[in-house]
């Protein structure tokens, strides 16, 4: 199966730590969606926006390790899954059930999505710009 990571789980060690079958395959961007953090957890969150794009990496992951995301992302309490097609392939991704407002993240999980971003060599300026600065 094919899961687009956009926050921490682009890390690719600690996609690795989490989902042992997993494989990352490239970058890709997710059209007219953006990047944004947010819920108590101030963790990385998709919303629809027009004209808008989000990185992310394309993994190949394991039924087993689709369970094992469902339990880190708190599926279907915190997070619920948002299929999308690319390039005429099934990609599961998770967005946030409740929108509540922007929530600057914590340095610990920012670093740790900064590594994934440079994992993945995506650019750094799509994360600048949900981080507002």
């Amino acid at each position: 199966m094919l899961y687009f990571a956009y926050g921490s789980n682009l890390n690719h060690f600690q996609m690795k730590r989490r989902c042992k079958d997993s494989f990352f395959l490239k970058k890709i961007k997710l059209k007219n969606f953006k990047l944004t953090f947010r819920s108590k957890y101030r963790a990385a969150d998709i919303e629809p926006c027009k004209n808008s794009v989000v990185p992310g990496g394309l993994f190949e992951i394991s039924k087993s390790d689709e369970k094992k995301l469902d339990i880190y992302e708190d599926y279907p309490i915190l997070y619920k899954k948002y299929y999308f097609s690319h390039y005429g392939k099934k990609v599961m991704t998770y967005t946030m059930t409740k929108k509540t407002s922007f929530c600057f993240p914590t340095e610990r999980y920012l670093s740790v999505i900064k590594r994934g971003y440079k994992d993945c060599k995506l650019d750094n300026n799509y994360l600048k710009k949900a981080l507002k600065f």
